[in-house]
């Protein structure tokens, strides 16, 4: 899965990108960076303390820190269509917005205001597929012939026009698997799911915060309910100087902030249930990792994100519940207990599943 980070100019999305990649050298501010961020999984941490494996390896997010949004400019046409452009790829969105003030890191429109910016950029996605189905609408009418296959597909677009028109998103609409699969290679910005994270400041008055309000668009939390678009909140620059600390060190700052968990797990976890995806666990002396499946994926497809053989040659999983090991302490007094399952191919794989398959090709 690829997440894209998009937001105004300064708002923090470069540092957060950053963040989660481990990138100290990024390209210019028009120009999108690409890395891969681990998604950090105490249950990762936990097995490989019990393990001590040659290797440790966590599940991994592709992420693109697309060029920074602007609302001025000489060239605001072509950066908004470069914008576009790097945003499309993308199978999620993260709205970085900004909550903080600074007298040195001037905002675009010079106030705080995330439900005005989050909605500047939500029009801009929401035009853009307007003009996608308008210019695809008039190429199929322009042609020598008009299908019924054609005609089906016009009935849908301009249902989705309807929508966009009153305000709404492809995503939240009322379509039939099928409908959905037909206009999948539009890659329509407002069918992508989308989060907002909330870059608030070190010293930022919660209270305060959650009343940032505008006469056109009302709470910052209204708007994210209307638009369906979960939110998050994060102080990247906090989250920033965590990172900066030994590891030792960091859990006794966290303390004195009173922080409970680190904001990148917050976020780590709000991506994974935004696109409906969850972790399983192998584990042994050579490697402990936790491999991304969907929501629902049965046993046997599992097996297949390791290796197309284990897939085909699936004879059973050996399950184990992260909850039973991490309580008992070891595998054995998970045998004890009978706590250790074997399920066939259609079984249902749930997040936190420790899994040995067992196979033959």
């Amino acid at each position: 899965m690829k997440i894209g980070l998009v937001g105004l100019n300064q708002t923090g999305k470069t540092t957060l990108f950053c963040l989660l990649t481990g990138i100290t050298s990024t390209g210019g501010k028009n120009t999108a960076n690409i890395g891969t961020g681990i998604v950090p999984d105490e249950r990762v941490d936990f097995l490989s303390l019990l393990y001590k494996p040659k290797k440790t390896t966590y599940a991994k997010i592709d992420l693109t820190d697309v060029a920074g949004f602007s609302v001025s400019g000489n060239d605001r046409s072509g950066a908004a269509a470069k914008f576009l452009n790097d945003v499309r790829p993308c199978d999620a969105i993260v709205h970085v917005l900004r909550a903080f003030e600074s007298d040195t890191v001037v905002h675009d429109y010079n106030t705080i205001d995330p439900a005005r910016d989050l909605e500047a950029v939500e029009t801009e996605m929401l035009f853009a597929d307007l003009e996608m189905i308008e210019k695809r609408i008039a190429r199929i009418k322009s042609g020598k012939k008009v299908t019924k296959e054609h005609e089906v597909e016009i009935a849908l677009l301009e249902r989705c026009y309807k929508e966009l028109e009153d305000g709404g998103s492809i995503k939240n609409m009322d379509l039939t698997q099928a409908e959905r699969i037909s206009i999948r290679g539009f890659s329509f910005l407002t069918e992508k799911p989308r989060l907002a994270v909330l870059n608030t400041g070190e010293d930022t008055d919660k209270s305060k915060q959650r009343q940032l309000d505008t006469a056109q668009n009302g709470t910052f939390k209204n708007l994210c309910e209307k638009l369906g678009v979960p939110f998050i909140e994060l102080c990247v620059q906090m989250e920033m100087e965590i990172n900066s600390l030994p590891i030792e060190d960091r859990q006794a700052f966290m303390d004195d902030m009173g922080i409970t968990e680190p904001g990148v797990e917050v976020l780590a976890r709000a991506v994974y249930e935004l696109l409906g995806l969850i972790s399983f666990l192998t584990v042994g002396e050579d490697e402990v990792r936790a491999w991304t499946i969907e929501t629902g994926t049965n046993a046997q497809n599992a097996a297949g994100k390791i290796h197309t053989d284990i897939e085909r040659g699936f004879i059973r999983a050996e399950v184990v519940k992260y909850k039973d090991i991490f309580e008992l302490g070891n595998m054995v007094k998970v045998k004890e207990k009978g706590l250790f399952k074997l399920e066939g191919k259609q079984y249902i794989v749930e997040d936190g599943d420790i899994i040995n398959f067992r196979f033959n090709v």
